[in-house]
């Protein structure tokens, strides 16, 4: 089975690329700069699937029949893919949980500022369930 030197390449140059938006990701989320996630870009979602697509079709034996520069060129970007894909979704997480906290923290401060008093009337008991947090929440 010969190797298809080509299909490598045009892989490496995706992931490259793929890589180079996601470290630019990784940066804005750290400086809290999420208006300029390149990842949101649709040039950037459209390589995304068209390297899912390339990477389907990569048969392993046909990579690990490649000469063996290209070959190691080819795992180191795709290790490396792996991992900042990875620091990217646990940035994200951290982002995403630091929002909604702050939403729900909001919100409950809302409701208890416009709970009333309570009481032992009996019409204390049918007082209107409050808001949620979505209802305070006009980003996420």
């Amino acid at each position: 089975m010969s190797a298809d030197p080509q299909k490598i390449q045009r892989l490496i140059a995706m992931a490259e690329r793929l890589i180079a938006a996601i470290e630019s990701d990784i940066a804005a989320l750290k400086a809290g700069r999420l208006q300029e996630l390149r990842t949101t870009d649709p040039e950037i979602q459209h390589l995304s699937l068209l390297y899912d697509r390339e990477a389907a079709g990569m048969d392993p034996a046909r990579a690990k029949a490649a000469p063996s520069d290209l070959r190691r060129k080819f795992f180191d970007t795709t290790a490396k893919f792996r991992d900042v894909l990875a620091l990217h979704a646990r940035l994200l997480t951290r982002v995403r949980n630091a929002s909604e906290g702050i939403v729900k923290a909001v919100a409950e401060e809302i409701e208890r500022r416009r709970a009333p008093t309570c009481t032992y009337a009996p019409a204390a008991s049918h007082a209107r369930p409050q808001a949620s947090a979505m209802v305070y929440n006009t980003v996420i």
